[in-house]
């Protein structure tokens, strides 16, 4: 929170910039680069889409969602690491072992997943989003296996594989100690209590979602790079914030995505907002199949070779343009002044961060 109020302004310190042409001065504050700040990781996020457009297939994509029942939710949420890894964990195998059922598809699947833990009231609602090429690799290597356009793998059947898989991970997870419970949850220290909860899960039906993503897969990809390197809400859905109350725009998806505003006292929006900060070191974004980390490169070859599809550096030469990004200090030196309008605001000296005792006065908040 404290990086996240600090960001863009003195307290992290930043650079004064100077008009060439009228003299006009203008300070730029350096960014907390906070994962969880809605002003930063613009540039990141960029280069993440970059980098994923270059390893499309020229396949039909499916967009496919794993969500947690709010029963389970809430014993996520006290829970972050070990359930939000065990949600990777579990959708992850699902997709892969009913892809490689001969039943279904009888192929290697590899897939991009993002894990989300909002919905667009800001309250908790854990889940992944997965963007899936529609086929994969035959066994023996030598063949892609499609999907069918409109169908991937039968919903009902990944619904109730994962279900099981969670629940038997989460059963193991309390058995070894790894699950703490606290307030209205601490019942489920006692394990008939956690029993009960098991089998109240088993009993519902777990949402998956599964369909073709509507405009291609570039459209997901947008999507998820939205929410990729921010969390929770952006500025732009900010309304207002007036006697402590904060008003913000969201989509009623009950309603058919229905905008409407939502109001909250200050100290609710920021609880909220605070439900969604991932554990330290938690990786949001994840990689399995032919597309994991470990040999995605070598993999993504093969399937293009089997889609006859030359591979991005030798399917054209690369723009002279391309060759040489500018860095921050030419960027610097293009930008125009917003005083005159004639000149360009250059770099004129560093603003350090304020010491300690000068922290004080900028920063009014307790630090205990």
């Amino acid at each position: 929170m404290k990086a996240l109020a600090a960001c863009r302004t003195a307290a992290l310190g930043g650079h004064l910039h100077q008009c060439d042409a009228c003299g006009h001065c203008q300070a730029s504050y350096n960014s907390c680069r906070n994962r969880h700040c809605p002003k930063c990781q613009a540039a990141a996020r960029g280069d993440w889409l970059e980098a994923r457009r270059a390893e499309l297939l020229p396949v039909g994509y499916f967009h496919v969602v794993f969500t947690l029942p709010e029963e389970v939710a809430q014993v996520a949420l006290q829970n972050k690491g070990v359930l939000y890894e065990l949600l990777f964990r579990t959708s992850a195998q699902t997709l892969q072992q009913i892809a490689a059922d001969p039943r279904h598809l009888g192929a290697e699947i590899g897939f991009l997943s993002v894990l989300h833990t909002w919905g667009q009231n800001l309250l908790h609602h854990p889940h992944v989003h997965c963007l899936v090429p529609g086929g994969g690799i035959s066994p023996d290597g030598t063949r892609w296996i499609a999907s069918p356009k409109d169908f991937f793998l039968p919903v009902r059947v990944l619904s109730r594989v994962f279900r099981g898989k969670f629940l038997e991970g989460m059963r193991r997870a309390w058995r070894h100690g790894k699950l703490s419970f606290h307030g209205s949850l601490d019942r489920y220290r006692d394990p008939r209590e956690f029993q009960r909860l098991l089998d109240g899960a088993y009993k519902v039906e777990w949402v998956v979602y599964a369909k073709p993503p509507f405009g291609g897969a570039e459209q997901v990809l947008k999507y998820l790079a939205r929410y990729t390197y921010r969390v929770a809400i952006s500025n732009n859905r900010l309304v207002s914030m007036h006697d402590d109350r904060v008003t913000f725009e969201w989509k009623d998806y009950a309603q058919g995505g229905l905008r409407r505003t939502m109001t909250l006292l200050a100290v609710e929006f920021i609880r909220r907002f605070l439900l969604h900060v991932l554990p330290s070191g938690f990786q949001r974004i994840r990689r399995y199949g032919f597309l994991a980390n470990g040999h995605g490169r070598t993999k993504l070859d093969l399937c293009r070779r089997l889609l006859r599809q030359v591979s991005p550096e030798t399917a054209a030469p690369p723009r002279a343009e391309a060759v040489a990004a500018p860095d921050s200090a030419s960027e610097t030196a293009l930008r125009e002044c917003p005083a005159c309008r004639r000149g360009r605001l250059l770099l004129r000296e560093e603003i350090p961060r304020p010491t300690r005792r000068q922290l004080v006065t900028l920063w009014p908040f307790d630090s205990s």
